[in-house]
């Protein structure tokens, strides 16, 4: 009895729970360290694979808070960009060195487990260097990270358990959660999927749409695209194989893509002007991705090949999002003080945005995730959040939402606005579609990466997601 009582006592005061060596004691570019406890450190997985993992605990009950995963999408971009511009306790100012609290972090209300994934991804590292991968071993090894997190945090294990994501976590996220239940062990509750990458037919299809009715393709080129690419009242932007077709695809993926416009916000301004795809910036050649999308057009497999013999010539490559500025979180999480306070090892290259390497040699299996999203929402226990920043070109929110659709749930609520409260005044945040254990919610105003662009809106739709409040 007195061994069991000692058991219980030691487990309480921490001996049995978060890994010591992992947590962060003090972080540089704070005015004040935090109240909250966080960690950084690795989860080893596939033998030979080390994922870099930043865990904040919740501000609010750590012990009775959910856990939460995030992971952004690339894929080959690290989720540590989630942490620092977009819904992190703390925000990287734009002189690369010093943070500022978040009064909208996500981790007012919950544990966030920032995984940086797949391996070369950010800190992320492979002890074979090999990175060529695919949807199937990522969503494996993801799941092995969070066996392994349970492990070092057993005093999480319990509590409601959340797979988030946004972008190429459109696949990430659903192929992870098919995973964890049928494992059973984890607490699984839900999913949640911001702008994500659920079908590339109706994307590439829905963009075309979405492009013409926001004045960006002018009638001209939308006769063209109605005469060539649509027959008895259908459209196909995906997969058309009428050349005439294809030439004026090839002109509205100019337009979308390289003619300056932001992809990720079609009303924001594009950081650092327009961006030329290629070019040699601090030694460094620089790439521009082109996204998800038209992913099949064979113009667009000979640009990558184009990359990928780039890359090869020149080892000090980088895939920067375009109209994006990613310098300030590289200068700060490439700054010595910061790594060796993120437990980082010395061999590990510096941090990027994204891995040009991941992202060109990347195996895509899955071309649309109904079959999990069908598979989650028969088990009638979680619950699904789709949600869309409703000025993207990324991942719009047309296509995400004619995903749902298909999904032909039940309706239980038909499609409303939203609201949330801004200072003294109540705001529409979007709009709502309400069915069994799924929405579909836009946010209004908001680009690709949601948190960042509408941050009271984005919280006030988490915390509803979590609690299972109306939205």
């Amino acid at each position: 009895m007195f061994h069991w009582a000692l058991y219980v006592m030691l487990g309480t005061m921490g001996v049995m729970g978060a890994p010591d060596a992992d947590e962060i004691k003090f972080l540089p570019g704070l005015q004040k360290q935090p109240s909250f406890k966080q960690y950084s450190g690795y989860l080893n997985v596939a033998e030979n694979k080390h994922l870099h993992y930043w865990f904040v605990e919740s501000q609010k009950d750590p012990a009775s808070s959910p856990v939460v995963l995030w992971l952004n999408g690339g894929p080959g971009c690290s989720s540590l960009d989630g942490l620092l511009t977009e819904h992190g306790p703390f925000l990287i100012q734009d002189d690369g060195v010093s943070l500022e609290y978040n009064p909208y972090s996500w981790n007012k209300i919950a544990n966030v487990l920032y995984l940086e994934s797949p391996a070369g991804v950010g800190f992320s590292y492979s002890d074979d260097k090999q990175y060529t991968t695919n949807d199937t071993e990522v969503s494996m090894n993801n799941y092995l990270a969070l066996k392994r997190f349970f492990q070092l945090f057993p005093e999480y294990s319990k509590n409601e358990f959340f797979i988030t994501g946004e972008s190429y976590g459109g696949i990430y996220v659903p192929t992870l959660a098919e995973r964890v239940m049928e494992d059973g062990s984890i607490n699984l509750q839900g999913i949640a999927v911001g702008n994500g990458m659920s079908s590339y037919e109706m994307n590439d299809n829905s963009l075309v749409y979405f492009a013409y009715y926001h004045g960006l393709l002018g009638a001209s080129l939308w006769t063209d695209l109605q005469a060539y690419c649509c027959k008895d009242g259908k459209c196909d932007f995906y997969n058309n194989h009428n050349l005439n077709c294809t030439k004026n695809l090839a002109e509205v993926q100019y337009i979308v893509y390289q003619s300056g416009l932001n992809m990720y916000n079609l009303y924001a301004p594009c950081a650092g002007g327009v961006p030329q795809r290629v070019r040699y910036e601090n030694g460094h050649l620089v790439i521009h991705d082109l996204g998800n999308n038209f992913i099949q057009h064979p113009w667009t497999s000979m640009w990558n090949e184009k990359l990928r013999g780039i890359a090869v010539l020149h080892k000090s490559v980088r895939l920067d999002p375009p109209c994006t500025n990613s310098t300030p979180s590289r200068m700060y999480l490439n700054n010595a003080y910061v790594r060796t306070a993120l437990h980082i090892p010395a061999f590990v290259p510096e941090w990027d945005i994204c891995s040009a390497e991941v992202n060109l040699n990347y195996v895509r299996l899955y071309m649309d995730v109904r079959k999990q999203y069908l598979k989650l929402l028969g088990a009638l226990k979680y619950r699904v959040l789709v949600y869309n920043g409703d000025v993207d070109m990324a991942c719009n929110f047309l296509g995400d939402e004619w995903f749902v659709e298909s999904l032909q749930q039940e309706v239980q609520v038909k499609r409303r606005p939203w609201l949330y409260n801004n200072g003294d005044s109540q705001q529409v945040g979007g709009f709502v579609k309400d069915f069994s254990n799924l929405a579909f919610l836009t946010v209004k105003g908001s680009g690709h990466m949601v948190p960042t662009d509408k941050p009271i809106a984005a919280y006030t739709m988490f915390s509803r997601f979590l609690t299972k409040q109306p939205y």
